[in-house]
């Protein structure tokens, strides 16, 4: 406790004397221009790791990054989506995922979790359909290996999910809204988000500046192949290839990919841009 009363302090003496404007502009209402669904794993911070500043990001925070089905739940998901749309009229959304998450571990051994952890056991039943898939066609995998195609399609399902709310389906359909999915990885404290066109997961600013682009890269491969860590020419480091299937891993929604380089680079600074 005393070491965040430490930082009220500073935060006081040092951060709020440079931004009295700002904090006058917000007294007087909101108008966050992305609404960030993340996991409420401490070491996942969406301020810190897009460096944005307060008023910037709308935020749903909750174990493994999920969102249930429209009608799924009466929890407060559907109405903080309700209200962002609504109400603050953002036109993009963030799903983040992470690497060792301990949701998508928890869904690994879900049957383990009724007795211990019953709220958690029914609270991952929201992504069933990631748990399914993955069991179903790629059981054979190692721990580790499984676990990563877990964090990954969550995202996508994730996506999925919050295609079955009237307002962002009406706001999708007019090409209003674009939905971006993302991994932040722990161990490099880098980003990667899911491009519809290549089916894979990318450095975002990839995008903006092509030439940076080969850092890293999750690769979706096909349900026929094994999974397999492999080494891009030049990276240094594993990535690990992810599958793909016959039809689009999630289904097409206009705007997604027709970004302006300006609008791009402010919804990823922070992300290596």
């Amino acid at each position: 406790m005393e070491k965040l009363l430490q930082g009220l302090r500073e935060f006081q003496e040092n951060y709020i004397p440079d931004r009295q404007e700002l904090l006058k502009q917000l007294a007087k209402g909101q108008t966050p221009r992305v609404l960030f669904i993340g996991c409420s794993d401490s070491r996942v911070d969406p301020t810190i790791i897009t460096q944005s500043e307060i008023g910037d990001l709308f935020v749903i925070r909750n174990a493994g990054n999920i969102i249930p089905p429209y009608e799924a739940t009466n929890g407060g998901e559907g109405a903080t989506i309700e209200y962002a749309l609504e109400a603050l009229d953002i036109e993009q959304v963030i799903v983040c995922g992470h690497s060792q998450c301990g949701a998508m571990k928890g869904l690994l051994q879900i049957g383990d979790l009724e007795d211990k952890m019953p709220l958690v056991y029914h609270w991952l039943h929201h992504t069933e359909g990631t748990r399914k898939l993955v069991e179903d066609n790629y059981g054979h995998l190692e721990k580790k290996e499984k676990l990563n195609m877990l964090v990954a399609q969550n995202v996508l399902t994730q996506i999925d999910n919050l295609q079955t709310y009237p307002s962002v389906r009406s706001r999708l359909h007019v090409g209003t809204l674009s939905i971006h999915g993302w991994i932040y990885e722990l161990e490099t404290a880098q980003i990667l988000a899911y491009d519809e066109e290549s089916n894979a997961f990318l450095p975002p600013h990839s995008k903006i500046h092509p030439d940076r682009g080969a850092a890293k890269v999750l690769k979706l491969g096909g349900l026929s192949r094994s999974l397999n860590p492999t080494v891009r020419p030049g990276a240094g480091a594993p990535s690990v290839a992810l599958p793909t299937f016959s039809e689009p891993a999630q289904p097409h929604w206009p705007g997604a990919n027709r970004l302006s380089p300006e609008q791009a680079a402010r919804i990823y600074r922070g992300a290596g841009v």
